[in-house]
């Protein structure tokens, strides 16, 4: 394959070329794009192409976050959850595919598949991709990358201890603090009774009065708004409406049982 089929690629990518993604993913985009859109000259044409990575550098360019970014930054951190119990799963592979066919589309998916079976074979330090990921992306952006990886752990119908620490390390390095982790962890992984997963999804604990449960809502309610995300796109913001509903089924099950109004 020689040109991108799809756009969102060719036309999206800006700090996913430099710092330790372009150490993983630079060489193969190189080997796919050609002429003037060649890595090489978008990564010198990159207003800090020629700096080396540093955090500050990358905190500048948040303002240029791209779907493309977005996109390949996930694709770097699902295969680490994905080869953490050090076996790739089908089940895994074809999750991954099916999310990206419907979320960026066939033509886009397929280049974004090849990039993320080149990821699976490579050796990476995930900290690293965590720091330069954590430094372009937005607090809101970060939890949806979180949501998204739960999604991947759970594509076999098991969450894997191994794969659950993966993601545990993940979150740790994106910065994403415990009540937001375990919030969104409930999601997914119900521990306890239905009403038990409802508080683990507020963020609060079973004996908090009406008022504390009312404000914790309105706190997830903002926080977790699908507009937080609208930058990278309709395909993500989607995801953050599956998160904003299961907050919203989360309250009206606490509402039901204390007879709330």
């Amino acid at each position: 394959m020689k040109k991108w089929t799809g756009t969102l690629i060719g036309g999206g990518l800006g700090f996913a070329l430099l710092g330790p993604l372009g150490g993983i993913i630079g060489a193969y985009v190189g080997s796919m794009m050609t002429g003037e859109n060649s890595a090489a000259q978008r990564q010198q044409e990159h207003p800090y192409g020629n700096s080396r990575y540093n955090r500050n550098a990358y905190a500048r360019s948040r303002n240029q976050v791209r779907s493309g970014d977005f996109a390949v930054s996930m694709l770097t951190l699902f295969a680490y959850v994905t080869k953490a119990d050090n076996t790739v799963k089908s089940s895994e592979v074809q999750y991954v595919k099916n999310y990206l066919v419907r979320q960026f589309g066939s033509n886009n998916a397929q280049d974004l598949m090849y990039i993320y079976k080149e990821i699976l074979e490579k050796d990476y330090n995930i900290y690293d991709v965590t720091q330069q990921v954590r430094s372009n992306l937005d607090y809101n952006s970060l939890l949806e990358m979180l949501h998204i990886l739960f999604g991947i752990a759970g594509a076999d119908g098991n969450y894997g201890r191994k794969e659950l620490s993966a993601i545990k390390e993940i979150a740790n390095g994106l910065g994403i603090n415990e009540n937001d982790y375990n919030s969104i962890k409930s999601m997914f992984i119900k521990e306890g009774s239905d009403l038990d997963q409802a508080y683990e999804i507020l963020g609060i604990a079973s004996d908090a009065d009406d008022t504390s449960v009312k404000k914790a809502y309105r706190k997830m309610a903002t926080k977790y708004h699908p507009d937080k995300v609208a930058n990278l796109g309709p395909e993500i913001k989607e995801v953050a409406e599956n998160k904003f509903k299961a907050i919203n089924k989360a309250y009206n099950k606490i509402k039901e049982a204390r007879g709330m109004n």
